[in-house]
């Protein structure tokens, strides 16, 4: 691992990686067309991975503020995509859960995710497709990282 000093070949592959994972990113929310802001997209699946949560986890979670955390929330319950239920610990907070419709909203969003890039992905060589396996194995341990 690196002592904490970048080069500047460190830093230019950084430009590269954040351009490329940006570039990337917002290519597959378009793709997602699912009629949610990304920031909803995330708070859906987050509650379906982690759920049932309080408003306030999921605003830990996701790591944005309380407030923003129960309006997405808000919007979600109002679409059919989350329920709210009395925690049975504290009546008075209430706990996020998926619904059926918005398991299959995910489904159906991370599906034209996968075809999409499944499809950029069709005429690459052995060698590329290796170099992608083991990039998305790197950034997926880079992600790791820093969550702990």
């Amino acid at each position: 691992m690196n002592s904490g000093t970048s080069t500047t070949t460190d830093l230019a592959l950084a430009a590269r990686l954040r351009l490329a994972i940006t570039r990337s990113a917002r290519r597959l929310r378009q793709e997602a067309d699912a009629h949610l802001t990304p920031s909803q997209v995330a708070a859906l699946g987050t509650i379906e991975k982690r759920g049932p949560l309080t408003p306030s986890e999921l605003a830990d979670i996701e790591r944005i503020q309380r407030p923003t955390a129960t309006r997405v929330a808000t919007h979600l319950t109002e679409r059919g995509l989350v329920e709210r239920a009395d925690d049975p610990r504290d009546g008075r907070i209430s706990l996020l859960s998926v619904t059926a419709e918005g398991s299959a909203l995910l489904e159906e969003v991370r599906s034209r995710k996968n075809a999409y890039l499944a499809d950029r992905m069709d005429g690459l060589s052995a060698g590329d497709r290796a170099a992608l396996e083991r990039a998305a194995d790197v950034l997926e341990r880079i992600l790791e990282d820093d969550r702990a």
